[in-house]
């Protein structure tokens, strides 16, 4: 698969997985014309739920035909299904909590060989209906300050309607929103010293924050 292409696997996992998540969701997308259809970016979104990432993956994949590397928790890989998934569509194993330069180092790779990784700065997902973010990490500005790619904030809220922290959940409503908001990219301003990556990770603090309160309103929570 040349980067930014999307191969039969993707192909096979969009056909599979949309409808799924048209049963399960409404889905609201909003902004999406942010995402590069080309060329190297981050997406950084917010965590609320497990289904995050194969929710933004399918969207992103789907809408904007371009694959998407996430950096996944290592552990993860470890499991036999979902790990063999994992490693079928290239993922990237970050081991939490632990500065994984080995992770970042694939990720920059990634993007400065024209991909698009996502990373969720929150490094976990968030406690059951917490409507605050949690700390947003480095690991997303330093990516981008690394590569002086765009960095896409995305505002996610709803996914947790069925896979919250704590495990999955069913009941009413039985299709809850689930809404995307895509805001402008951020560009690197200053250099890879503490102090420019600190303000970049500000700045995405900022707007991921604004964009979860659009997701939240899109998604009536």
């Amino acid at each position: 698969m040349r980067t930014g292409e999307l191969d039969p696997w993707w192909y096979a996992g969009v056909l599979l997985v949309r409808p799924l998540f048209g049963l399960v969701f409404r889905l609201r997308v909003r902004g999406l014309e942010h995402v590069p259809t080309s060329g190297g970016a981050i997406l950084a979104f917010n965590h609320v739920s497990a289904l995050d990432g194969p929710a933004l993956a399918v969207i992103v994949a789907a809408r904007v035909r371009r694959p998407v590397r996430f950096l996944v928790a290592s552990g993860f890989f470890g499991r036999r299904a979902i790990g063999w998934i994992l490693r079928r569509f290239d993922q990237i194993p970050i081991r939490r909590g632990a500065g994984d330069t080995d992770a970042l180092e694939r990720a920059v790779e990634a993007v400065r060989g024209g991909g698009l990784v996502a990373i969720a700065p929150e490094g976990r997902v968030n406690d059951d209906g917490a409507p605050a973010l949690q700390r947003i990490r480095r690991g997303a500005a330093r990516i981008a300050s690394r590569t002086r790619a765009p960095l896409v904030p995305v505002g996610i809220w709803g996914t947790q309607s069925r896979w919250p922290r704590s495990g999955p959940r069913w009941g009413r409503p039985w299709r809850p929103r689930l809404a995307v908001v895509v805001g402008p990219p951020l560009l690197a301003t200053g250099g890879q010293d503490e102090a420019s990556i600190e303000d970049l990770t500000a700045r995405l603090a900022e707007h991921l924050d604004q964009l979860v309160a659009r997701a939240r309103t899109l998604a009536g929570g």
